[in-house]
């Protein structure tokens, strides 16, 4: 499965390191790319393992805000 999710609040490098290893952190993601310009991270995972919603989650837990 391939989700994008658009982040408002994500302006630094440091907020690129978070917001990676807060996906990185959930079994089933295969990869994940973050474009700071357009403030959208690409993901790509395993729906079996984990949902949107819960990416979604992990994403709002290190402090970001999901558009």
């Amino acid at each position: 499965m391939k989700s994008v999710i658009k982040v408002c609040n994500m302006n630094t490098s440091e907020d690129i390191s978070n917001i990676n290893l807060a996906i990185s952190n959930n079994q089933g993601v295969i990869a994940c790319q973050i474009n700071i310009e357009s403030k959208q991270i690409e993901i790509i995972y395993d729906d079996y393992f984990i949902k949107l919603d819960n990416l979604i989650e992990s994403i709002e837990e290190a402090g970001y805000a999901v558009i």
